[in-house]
């Protein structure tokens, strides 16, 4: 018998070097390797910028300096002290370009407005029993141009809308108590074309557990971790999944469908349940209005209050353990070095769950495996609409072909 292994050291963080090109005709892709530097390492004088990319020093002026006349880099105060000539260092600007994510979830829409260096202007909200197309996409509409609007001076700085929502918004609807019209109501309506009759800019469409794992892999835990199972929890679990720093999305652009991860054998004519009926937020809403309790606690800080405290511990015993399972089964398949878990609820309920998972894990047999480390997602319930609006901006100023490549030579 292979004896239980024990978990490798973590790796150190990989240094990001995203490499340009000096030969003739590769003017934009240079640009965006600069910018892809800069955004990476934070502000970094030309000489740095140099080093980092590969690029000449000749090249690297002529670049940064087309990049401050286009009001995508700014320099910032020099730096004095040393030998020589004092250092500038060049930093993102801001308010160099925008995008808008906007996430069409089951309780609840998500808009937020990110600048340039990845940081939230405007947040709006919306919450819902279930999405009414005909009173939701009207909605959509106003709120987008509002914030479009907002940006004054700066609207034509606004590049592109990224839309997140599961690909079936009407899937199990037998679970959310929906008709089968009602669900394939929404199963029939395109969004990014729906969206996209809104607005002059080009709109995305991305799964929006994908949305937020890529909001994960850029801003999160995806800046120390090449490789990781991703478990966001929400009114139904979902997933996303990161190879080599990639987003990877499979043959059907769904890979990390947890949610569909039976939760046992199948005996007989017994068809398993699935996780999405154990790890969901959708259950610990049951549990509450079976109290008479308020079900949308379970997205706020109420959920570990007196009254609601003992339905949301029971829930998360319930959750921890079919998490654990979709854990040991993922790092069975994927041999990867963690899992990160999120989800749209209170950070103490996230630690809770953790922990629990963790304990959860203890029960299972590791023989044959590494074990993966569980942690907490840095992004929080903001994921999945951030996520949408980092499509946009990488489309228009990543180097690389591929989703979010973000480790170079």
């Amino acid at each position: 018998m292979t004896p239980s292994r024990p978990v490798p050291p973590a790796a150190s963080p990989t240094l990001l070097r995203p490499r340009g090109s000096n030969h003739v005709g590769m003017r934009q892709f240079n640009e965006r390797v600069v910018l892809q530097a800069i955004r990476l390492n934070g502000s970094l004088p030309k000489a740095d910028l140099a080093r980092l990319t590969g690029l000449t020093a000749q090249t690297i002026g002529l670049i940064t300096t087309r990049l401050e006349e286009d009001g995508l880099i700014l320099k910032q105060a020099p730096v004095r002290g040393r030998i020589g000539q004092p250092s500038v260092p060049l930093s993102l600007n801001p308010d160099g370009a925008f995008a808008i994510g906007i996430n069409i979830g089951r309780r609840r829409a998500d808009w937020l407005l990110v600048d340039f260096a990845g940081q939230v202007r405007q947040r709006q909200s919306l919450d819902y029993v279930f999405p009414d197309a005909s009173t939701l996409l009207p909605d959509i509409h106003q709120r987008l141009n509002a914030m479009h609007d907002q940006l004054g001076k700066l609207k034509n700085r606004l590049i592109g809308v990224g839309v997140a929502a599961p690909f079936q918004l009407g899937g199990w609807h037998k679970m959310l108590g929906l008709s089968e019209a009602q669900s394939e109501a929404w199963n029939q309506i395109d969004l990014r074309a729906q969206v996209q009759t809104m607005t002059d800019v080009p709109v995305g469409f991305a799964k929006d557990t994908s949305a937020a794992c890529v909001a994960e892999l850029v801003a999160g835990r995806g800046r120390d971790l090449k490789n990781f199972l991703y478990l966001f929890v929400d009114t139904f679990v979902g997933g996303g999944l990161v190879i080599n720093s990639h987003l990877h999305g499979g043959v059907h652009g769904n890979a990390g469908a947890v949610a569909s991860l039976p939760s046992s054998l199948a005996q007989g004519n017994t068809t398993p349940t699935q996780l999405i009926h154990h790890a969901s937020l959708w259950e610990l809403e049951q549990r509450l209005m079976a109290k008479g309790l308020d079900p949308h606690a379970a997205y706020d800080k109420r959920a570990l209050t007196a009254r609601f405290e003992p339905e949301t511990r029971a829930w998360v015993k319930q959750a921890a353990n079919a998490l654990a399972h979709a854990v040991v089964s993922g790092t069975a398949f994927l041999d990867i070095e963690a899992v990160v878990i999120d989800g749209s609820f209170c950070r103490p309920l996230l630690t809770l769950l953790i922990a629990e998972t963790r304990q959860a894990l203890e029960r299972y047999n590791w023989e044959g495996l590494w074990q993966a480390n569980v942690i907490a997602g840095e992004v929080g319930p903001d994921a999945r609409a951030l996520g949408g609006a980092l499509m946009p901006l990488h489309a228009n100023f990543a180097p690389d072909q591929d989703l979010f490549l973000k480790t170079g030579a």
